[in-house]
């Protein structure tokens, strides 16, 4: 392995505004606003505010299941939150997320409106208030939770580490795509040993475990996500290829991918049912 390219870290890290223009605009080493401005309100029971990356569309997709299952309570809102121009820092947003990551809500049925993040939170909400998708089975309803904390540590090295590196890097370096790919393959792996017996996460119940890992995992070897299925060799995954084609089928789950999509069959908001047909 070449280190022609090796670097040496200094002492004490300082931000270098010129080295990360690149991420200028989506990343930075402190927290907080940068610019004042209101997030757009609509009429329905939650606002959300955010973007059709994997994340994001995790709570969407549980969004149109709900809605698929008749629950008025779950209609929405969706505002796309552009992270490529900075739209996460603004004092809106950064007020209902301080973290100023997507996606973000705000449950307007509360007094005074209760604001959620992460993504993981957000499903778990959202589940129990509508008592839809947690299994009422200890077992099964443990199983749910061991999985969708499972996502919630794993996706990223997927992500943040094969992902960034594979794609998105500004040029390819052996070591990290070598180490998030061993990473990669491990998570899919276990994936695939777990769905060789159960047909869903949970077990035989479809639940909100099986909405967020879906649209990292599911999207990945079905070649949705990075155009890595063939450097994956996603073929020996069988089991999560089942699950993932399966999932993909649900009217609600190609509903809800769609929603703040900047694509030519997204929506880059979302305000009504129609809006989608």
């Amino acid at each position: 392995m070449s280190s022609e390219n090796e670097y040496t870290p200094d002492k004490v890290w300082k931000w270098d505004a010129e080295k990360t223009q690149q991420w200028s605009k989506t990343n930075r080493p402190y927290a907080g606003a940068t610019h004042e401005k209101e997030l757009p309100k609509g009429e329905h029971p939650l606002q959300l505010h955010s973007l059709a990356t994997p994340n994001g569309q995790k709570v969407t997709i549980l969004l149109e299941e709900l809605l698929a299952l008749g629950i008025d309570g779950a209609e929405y809102d969706a505002y796309m939150i552009n992270i490529g121009e900075g739209q996460q820092f603004s004092s809106g947003f950064v007020e209902i997320n301080p973290n100023s990551k997507i996606p973000a809500m705000v449950d307007t049925t509360v007094n005074p409106p209760l604001r959620l993040f992460e993504s993981g939170s957000i499903l778990q909400y959202l589940a129990e208030k509508h008592d839809a998708f947690i299994p009422q089975d200890l077992k099964a309803k443990t199983e749910c939770r061991n999985w969708l904390m499972w996502q919630m540590g794993s996706a990223p090295f997927l992500g943040g580490g094969f992902g960034h590196f594979y794609v998105y890097a500004p040029f390819k370096q052996e070591y990290p795509i070598e180490r998030y790919t061993m990473e990669a393959k491990r998570q899919l792996d276990v994936l695939n040993k777990h769905l060789v017996e159960n047909k869903y996460m949970a077990g035989d119940e479809y639940s909100i475990a099986d909405m967020a890992i879906w649209p990292w995992y599911g999207k990945l070897v079905l070649g949705d996500l990075y155009g890595a299925a063939e450097f994956l060799d996603v073929g020996e995954y069988p089991y999560v290829q089942r699950w993932a084609k399966m999932i993909a089928e649900r009217p609600a789950v190609k509903r809800g991918i769609r929603v703040n999509h900047w694509g030519e069959n997204g929506i880059r908001e979302r305000h009504n049912a129609t809006d989608l047909d």
